[in-house]
């Protein structure tokens, strides 16, 4: 069971500063160069900014806003936040402004931690929405002439100026904040509607960092490499578990450095969301397919023997004699190139945010990676179920970690109970009472099942259940990672078919994997939309999709599909943060689309 050592993450953290102030704390690339601070910096800078905001006169929980993508400084400033007696409001860097407003008036924040000029620039463009935002702290950049923004190093230097005029101040303020004290508002990213700010308090965060110590995966022997956005729970867990446990960590969330970063760093675990999982195996089976000849001989033999060992491991049995041979040559010809990708020391990965495709956590692991998937709401602090190195099974995200109850309603959806569920949604007393009964059940939304005795398989979202017009369930995530796990060519799918005849699928696929299929045919394309209304690429979707159909049952088969003339993005509002499909907002932007596939029929798309 995780006990509740320490009253708040404040109090957490200092035990971290003091007990291990030399060591190394945050790994950060500033200016292309990659530098180390150690507990003790991180102490002392986090402090001048939780002065610098008591200076301001921040009270005990009141929201401050942090707009910027995951770096060592957004670290500083949450910890100097809550060492303020504040609460930390989060915001995606591609927020836009109408959505920074919302967040920013619904919460009421006073402050704003904004990281550069950019988005200095979004909220300027909507200021005159914010008569509340007396300040905003630029991480890289300049004041403004009229004070309105001012310099994260100007804060940290007013802050250090009142903390030796005030002794014993910040330490009364840390003291005070209690296990129920609100921590942060995380706005949910969901699909419609305006986003709900979920309360996370001390102790909602506390429990994760000592639930994560307690399964024993992560020592401070580990380093972790972080490149996920902080403003979601995923990765603030993770925050919170490098500070519990001590774990060094490299912050940069910077995607298109990714695989450069993980050279350097050479991390020993890193979490992700499933849409890395999928580009890697797209990009590494359709380089095997393009090597053609002896080399996919080659893969397609190391693969046969990673899946063998796979067996035997998920046995909790090694390989031995003649296989274990094989493993050895597989490993120097195939996998260990794989892994040079991750910077050669991955112990494990953790996969969270959405559903993760079995084939994909079956291939990686015949690759000598493990992907241990979890599963957790930003309502339920995020770390709720979890794969274990010694107890793990694909298809599914594990046992509850400690401390955690789970049972399910009559339709499946699953129930849970802990101290990792929020304190409700802000100012939503109704939303409130139908996220969390009276005997304190978070109804999630989410259907599942128990398999083995403790492994909980998600098998679909409650509301994204398809119901045909012939009353039959589909569950369309199961589908749709079926779909992307059996070709490299495609890159997101959903499923149609909601008071519909039949089920129908929109298929976008991936363009620099697409166009070297199509080169290794002599075929040459200048763009997406020649690409993916080209005949051969439709050939083989539908030859994929005709595979897959077999595996349906007859009322799940995909009738009709239809390549996207533009791949789905975050820019363009498709995905989520996580990058997951707006299903509702896919939808509706081809919508014309969806209903030719009906034509002729009496349902229609009812949105």
């Amino acid at each position: 069971m995780a006990s509740a050592s320490f009253k708040s993450v404040v109090e957490m953290f200092h035990h971290r500063v003091r007990s291990t102030p030399d060591t190394e704390a945050i790994h950060f690339r500033k200016e292309g160069a990659w530098h180390v601070i150690n507990w003790k910096e991180v102490g002392a800078r986090s402090r001048n900014i939780a002065c610098g905001l008591r200076a301001a006169a921040l009270g005990a929980e009141q929201r401050v806003a942090i707009l910027a993508a995951t770096r060592m400084e957004w670290i500083l400033v949450d910890m100097g936040i809550l060492c303020a007696g504040g609460a930390t409001t989060t915001i995606y860097p591609s927020n836009t402004p109408e959505e920074c407003s919302y967040i920013l008036i619904d919460s009421g924040c006073r402050f704003v931690f904004a990281e550069n000029q950019k988005q200095v620039d979004k909220l300027s463009s909507v200021r005159h929405e914010l008569p509340n935002i007396e300040r905003v702290y630029i991480i890289d950049g300049k004041a403004s002439a009229d004070g309105w923004v001012m310099s994260l190093a100007e804060l940290e230097k007013i802050g250090h100026a009142w903390d030796a005029a005030n002794p014993g101040a910040y330490d009364a303020v840390a003291d005070a904040v209690g296990p129920d004290h609100l921590a942060t508002l995380i706005y949910t990213s969901g699909t419609t509607g305006k986003p709900k700010g979920v309360m996370l308090t001390h102790d909602n965060w506390v429990y994760e960092g000592e639930a994560i110590d307690n399964l024993g995966i992560i020592t401070p022997a580990d380093k972790q490499f972080l490149f996920l956005p902080l403003a979601h729970s995923f990765a603030k867990v993770l925050e919170l578990a490098f500070i519990r446990i001590g774990v060094p960590t490299a912050v940069d969330g910077d995607i298109d450095s990714l695989v450069d970063n993980l050279g350097v760093v050479k991390p020993t675990f890193m979490g992700a969301v499933p849409r890395i999982f999928e580009k890697v195996y797209n990009k590494v089976v359709s380089g095997a397919r393009e090597g053609g000849g002896v080399k996919l001989k080659i893969f397609t033999w190391a693969m046969s023997v990673g899946k063998e060992v796979s067996a035997l491991r998920q046995k909790k049995q090694e390989p031995s004699g003649w296989l274990s041979v094989k493993l050895s040559l597989a490993d120097k010809l195939v996998f260990s190139k794989l892994k040079a990708r991750f910077g050669g020391r991955i112990r494990f990965f953790i996969s969270g945010g959405a559903p993760l495709s079995r084939e994909i956590a079956e291939f990686f692991h015949a690759a000598d990676l493990l992907v241990l998937e979890g599963y957790g709401l930003t309502e339920s602090s995020a770390g709720t179920f979890m794969n274990r190195l010694d107890e793990y099974k694909f298809g599914t995200v594990g046992p509850p970690v400690p401390s955690t109850q789970v049972k399910f309603a009559e339709d499946g959806e699953i129930l849970i109970k802990g101290r990792g569920v929020m304190r409700g949604y802000y100012n939503l007393p109704a939303d409130t009472a139908e996220a969390l009964d009276a005997d304190g059940w978070l109804h999630t939304g989410d259907i599942g099942e128990l398999r083995d005795g403790n492994f909980l398989a998600i098998t679909d979202r409650k509301k994204d259940l398809i119901k045909t017009s012939g009353g039959k369930y589909v569950a369309p995530q199961s589908i749709e990672n079926k779909l992307k796990a059996r070709s490299p060519l495609i890159s997101q799918v959903l499923v149609h078919g909601d008071n519909r005849n039949y089920c129908t699928v929109l298929i976008a696929v991936s363009e620099d994997t697409t166009k070297s299929w199509l080169a290794q045919q002599g075929i040459t394309v200048s763009s997406y939309a020649e690409l993916a209304a080209h005949p051969k690429v439709n050939e083989e979707i539908a030859r994929v999709i005709d595979e897959c159909n077999r595996e349906f049952a007859s009322y799940e088969s995909l009738k009709k599909f239809a390549i996207l003339p533009k791949d789905l993005s975050l820019e363009d509002g498709d995905l989520t943060p996580k990058l997951s499909v707006k299903r509702k907002v896919v939808e509706k932007k081809y919508k014309d689309v969806l209903d030719r596939f009906y034509e002729g029929t009496v349902a229609s798309l009812s949105g």
